[in-house]
């Protein structure tokens, strides 16, 4: 099987202040730059050499037109997207606190990709997929939702792997129940499930990593990776456990950073698993590997601004020694 990633979900226009540490009404300019979760994934993939492609909907205008031309400039195969006059491409403006975590303000209502229909989803757009991702901003009750399933049914019928980042989006939906209930919708449905430190009771129930870990295997889950920012990641599975400490950097903006670790982790994992049944013989060192490796990829982006523009190219990755 060919080492391909596809993402499904949203791609959009990230509008980037002109200055940290305050708040909207204090800044007086905002940059457009490419981004969407699943956008980002796919970018850092083709980043360091793989070939990606995306399942999305955007709107047919400057935006949408923007989108296309950025993923084509970093390799992020295009063929899969469509354009639509019934809605416009979603856009997200960003404030950057001091420390670089940001908050959002979203112009989705509705946006393109939330109208995406699973009879755009053609089977073909999986063949060659050794991995799917997405993530939770597209799984509302939308058309986009159906999509979603259909692509992951094709996926996991072919026995190829299915990687969820809840990367919730909390202003975006209607209560924190409902996400709640979307998200453990698509759980059993993942192979791989990644979750930071302020996700992780949200999403399972259980405030401790090991207990968590445990109730997402019970539900079919093969890999659990859990991020702590500047205290390192882990990586679970049923049969082996690892950590990597991150790398200690200033970090300037964090605007698509947990992405790029999810692109660069599924980079490194296609090296060691290419299968859903290759799991099971993942040990604990190649888990390391791939941790650090995509610490290291996220050291490197959060000391520039923006997403896609702040991600690593092979060189610079090559300053460490995986």
């Amino acid at each position: 099987m060919e080492t391909i990633l596809a993402a499904i979900g949203e791609a959009l226009i990230d509008f980037i202040p002109d200055r940290s540490g305050c708040s909207f009404n204090e800044v007086s300019a905002f940059a457009p730059k490419v981004g969407g979760a699943p956008a980002n994934v796919c970018a850092a993939f083709t980043r360091l050499g793989g070939r990606a492609r995306l399942l999305t909907q955007l709107g047919d205008d400057p935006f949408g037109h923007r989108i296309l031309h950025r993923l084509q400039e970093v390799g992020v195969e295009t063929d899969c997207i469509s354009l639509t006059d019934k809605a416009n491409t979603a856009l997200a403006f960003v404030s950057l606190a001091k420390n670089g975590d940001r908050t959002f303000s979203f112009y989705r209502k509705p946006s393109a990709d939330m109208l995406y229909p699973p009879e755009a989803v053609q089977e073909a757009y999986l063949d060659g997929v050794f991995a799917l991702h997405f993530c939770s901003v597209s799984i509302g009750n939308f058309p986009m939702k159906d999509a979603h399933k259909r692509a992951i049914d094709i996926q996991r019928k072919r026995g190829g792997i299915v990687s969820f980042d809840p990367n919730l989006r909390f202003n975006l939906w209607d209560s924190r129940e409902a996400l709640r209930d979307a998200v453990r919708e698509f759980l059993p449905l993942s192979d791989i499930v990644k979750l930071s430190e302020d996700e992780l009771e949200f999403v399972t129930g259980e405030a401790e990593i090991g207990a968590a870990a445990q109730s997402l295997f019970a539900q079919g889950v093969k890999l659990v990776l859990y991020t702590c920012g500047s205290k390192g990641a882990y990586a679970y599975t049923p049969e082996a456990n690892a950590f990597a400490p991150a790398f200690p950097v200033r970090a300037v903006d964090t605007t698509g950073a947990g992405d790029g670790f999810t692109g660069a982790f599924l980079k490194k994992l296609s090296e060691f698993c290419l299968i859903r049944d290759g799991f099971k013989t993942l040990t604990a060192s190649q888990l390391e590997k791939c941790l650090a490796f995509a610490n290291f990829f996220c050291a490197i982006s959060v000391q520039k601004h923006g997403a896609i523009a702040s991600y690593p190219t092979p060189e610079e990755m090559r300053a460490y020694k995986f």
